[in-house]
């Protein structure tokens, strides 16, 4: 077992846990936000501005029948109005679901009745698909549109008309006490083996996983505080990142983008000289497409990358082209509110994700539960204030993943004589061929050596003979000629006769989950 504590640092409050988000926004509000700002599509707004929009808020939800402990349910793409969104209902002591726009009507009616919800935020363009959802779900109180300056329309709710509510009413909308243990957020998986499950995420949790992420980058120089936001907010990775701003003692100069795009996230991070940016890596892959050495990134010092697996000859590439930039791996999960490892400030191992974060035990397990030698590979488990609290409504599943105390998260890695987290790949993708195991990820990192090769995905299909045979799509770049035939014979030369790919599909682009993942089960479904 390896841990790495650090104490807490000139840019950040003094306390992990033992606050509820609510008084820990109410804190920041009082440090910062005269001072800080946030840009969002040519707009500028005032961090004090905001915070009073969020009271306002909390007080009109509350006036409209919203009680401690009730799910609100939050489907928007990025706008000031989901920060704003999110603070309101923790301080009306509520639990805040934050659900991404691009999930189906099935998907969000799922959601919506699994967690008994009792309001839904949203915006105008995805009415239609909230409404279609609500359609016959008794629980659903009220649906509250945000930037709707005018009427909702139907049985809708304007956002500012809710807000001005508890003004009219004289209603004076207090902090409602919450106790740090209790539920948050409620965070609902991808489902990429079935339905979506609920994670419950506790004040703790959430605050403890944001002030780790701030204490691990802090190195005691300049602080970082130009923030370009390219993250969906309602992330377990974006969500984390927003409740970071809440353990900052400076204030900071936030640009948000509504959704990313890679010409755009290079265009405001030359217009704002952003200093720091938080990415999946699907995202820095398509930045790495652009022309990037025709913008001026001279401001840049650090990309975060996290969500998911990160090649290291995208690593490469980057602090090539952009010398000045540091790219930090860092490495976690829904049930541990994002956060499991960070690379220290200036430390950065090739090919690890970091450290266990400030407060996080990590080890390595076999199959056997027995803590495997340095070295070894074998299931990573954490332990922390940053792990959930269980499944939402599922014991059994609760019990399965928080065994013997730890959180048992499902990924392979292995971790060195310093400490160094490495992750291999999930266990669910490990691919056994002829006895053999095959890490698709280990495939893929080589595939991505070829110099055409511009994306690639890797998954196993049922064989009769070895019990599943190895299949990689691959995405070439523009004007690329490159064969199946070539592809397979590149691999062969670079990894083990066991292992290499024996069917090889071309295609325009490598499928991404509504996270920017790969989509790993769209694939399994057209390999079968």
């Amino acid at each position: 077992m390896t841990s790495r504590m650090v104490g807490p640092t000139r840019t950040m409050v003094t306390t992990a846990t033992g606050h509820s988000l609510g008084e820990l926004a109410e804190s920041a509000w009082e440090r910062v936000a005269g001072d800080s700002l946030m840009i969002f599509e040519g707009h500028q707004l005032r961090g004090d501005a905001l915070g009073e929009r969020a009271r306002r808020l909390s007080a009109g939800l509350r006036a409209a029948g919203l009680q401690s402990g009730d799910r609100v349910v939050v489907c928007m793409a990025n706008c000031p109005e989901v920060n704003v969104t999110y603070q309101a209902v923790w301080r009306a002591g509520a639990v805040l679901t934050p659900v991404l726009f691009l999930v189906s009507s099935d998907e969000l009616r799922h959601v919506l009745t699994d967690s008994g919800a009792r309001f839904i935020v949203t915006t105008p363009e995805f009415l239609p698909l909230v409404t279609s959802a609500c359609e016959g779900i008794p629980s659903v109180g009220a649906v509250v549109v945000a930037q709707d300056p005018g009427g909702a329309g139907g049985s809708a709710e304007a956002f500012p008309r809710l807000a001005m509510a508890e003004l009219e009413a004289g209603f004076e909308g207090p902090l409602i006490p919450r106790e740090p243990s209790d539920l948050a957020a409620l965070l609902y998986t991808g489902g990429t083996t079935g339905r979506s499950k609920g994670v419950m995420i506790s004040h703790d949790a959430l605050s403890a996983a944001a002030w780790s992420a701030v204490a691990s980058g802090d190195d005691g120089q300049e602080m970082l505080s130009r923030v370009l936001l390219p993250l969906p907010l309602s992330h377990a990775y974006g969500l984390m990142v927003t409740v970071m701003g809440l353990h900052i003692t400076e204030p900071t100069y936030s640009v948000l983008m509504r959704w990313f795009d890679a010409a755009g996230w290079l265009r405001l991070a030359q217009d704002h000289q952003c200093q720091i940016s938080a990415v999946v890596p699907s995202m820095l892959q398509m930045i790495l497409a652009e022309p990037v050495e025709d913008y001026d990134l001279a401001a840049m010092r650090r990309i975060a990358s996290g969500g998911a697996p990160l090649p290291a000859e995208i690593v490469d590439e980057v602090e090539r082209r952009l010398p000045d930039v540091a790219v930090g791996e860092g490495y976690g999960c829904t049930e541990s509110a994002g956060v499991i490892a960070t690379q220290p400030a200036g430390a950065r191992r090739h090919g690890s994700v970091g450290m266990p974060a400030p407060g996080v035990d990590v080890c390595i397990v076999g199959p056997d539960g027995a803590e495997v030698a340095v070295g070894d590979e074998g299931e990573i488990c954490a332990r922390g204030p940053m792990v959930m609290s269980g499944y939402w409504h599922s014991a059994e599943e609760t019990a399965e993943a928080l065994r013997a105390g730890w959180l048992h998260t499902g990924d392979i890695g292995r971790m060195d004589g310093d400490g160094y987290l490495y992750v291999i790949d999930r266990l669910k993708d490990l691919i056994i061929r002829g006895g053999f195991n095959v890490y698709p990820r280990d495939i893929e990192e080589a595939l991505l050596a070829h110099p055409d090769i511009v994306g690639c995905a890797v998954v196993g299909r049922p064989d009769p003979k070895l019990g599943e045979e190895v299949v990689a799509y691959v995405q070439l770049r523009p004007g690329a000629t490159v064969s199946e035939r070539e592809v397979i014979a590149f691999a062969r030369a670079h990894v083990s006769a066991a292992k290499y790919p024996r069917e090889v599909h071309l295609v325009e682009a490598i499928p991404l989950t509504s996270v920017g993942k790969t989509d790993r089960k769209a694939l399994r479904g057209s390999s079968r």
